[in-house]
């Protein structure tokens, strides 16, 4: 999350996330949802729990709520929020982003400043015709649905891109909710790219095709030297983010 100090990992309590060193017990039976003057709240046995800075777990859609209410149905005897990365996209919503949208938009935008679709490889040859076949569709997507042109270059030397591209991606950031912008400055560097972030927040590709196009590169050289299982279980790691966030943009729909 671009600059937004993270939210400590172990953090729960009856009435709602607070730091602890100790594994927390689950103290909950029954978990739903609620609609309220908030949003949907996540519910256990009735009760609503908090994120870190105490406001309520509430969320914009009942989709929403409910995703983040089954991380919470399926803990087992103690808690572990490693495996509830809804729960902490909604805290980091509601604790973090809505206290710094336009620096949070800032980073974003710098992205497409060096967006990865824009950097194409100079040899070898089949990895040039990969990118240019599978990237160039994205960025003329971007050019046609989002106002924004960006200028490929080939190696790695940083080419500038127009201001006004990457003021149009800052514009298109903040009109987004404080749920969908935390979504959105989660996605952006997990990829590399603030066009294919958008793309997976308009539900333009799913999170898998986007975690792949974002790996051309590293996907060219495992299919040449290998891959050994440390790198394989870190790639497994972020393509589960870039699916949870699919499942994120899309319960925000509704």
């Amino acid at each position: 999350m671009p600059h937004i100090p993270p939210l400590d990992p172990n953090v729960a309590a009856r009435k709602g996330f607070r730091e602890s060193e100790e594994r927390l017990k689950r103290f909950w039976t029954a978990v739903d949802v609620a609609e309220g003057e908030g949003g949907w709240a996540v519910r256990l046995d009735g009760r609503g729990p908090k994120t870190p800075a105490g406001a309520a777990l509430a969320l914009p859609t009942e989709a929403a709520a409910r995703l983040a209410a089954d991380e919470w149905a399926a803990q087992g005897e103690f808690l572990d929020p490693a495996t509830m990365p809804a729960t902490r996209l909604a805290s980091t919503a509601i604790d973090r982003v809505s206290q710094a949208r336009e620096p949070v938009a800032d980073e974003i935008a710098a992205f497409a400043g060096s967006d990865l679709l824009c950097y194409l490889a100079e040899d070898p040859a089949s990895l040039v015709e990969q990118q240019a076949r599978q990237w160039a569709p994205w960025r003329a997507w971007a050019s046609v649905e989002l106002g924004v042109h960006l200028e490929p270059a080939e190696g790695i030397i940083h080419r500038p891109q127009d201001p006004a591209a990457v003021a149009r991606v800052r514009e298109l950031a903040l009109r987004l909710d404080d749920f969908a912008l935390a979504g959105l400055a989660m996605a952006t560097p997990l990829l590399g790219s603030a066009i294919l972030a958008l793309a997976l927040q308009r539900g333009a590709v799913s999170g898998a095709e986007a975690f792949e196009l974002s790996r051309l590169d590293e996907a060219f050289q495992e299919s040449r030297w290998g891959i050994d299982e440390e790198a394989a279980e870190r790639t497994a790691a972020r393509r589960a983010e870039a699916e949870l966030l699919e499942r994120w943009f899309r319960a925000l729909q509704g």
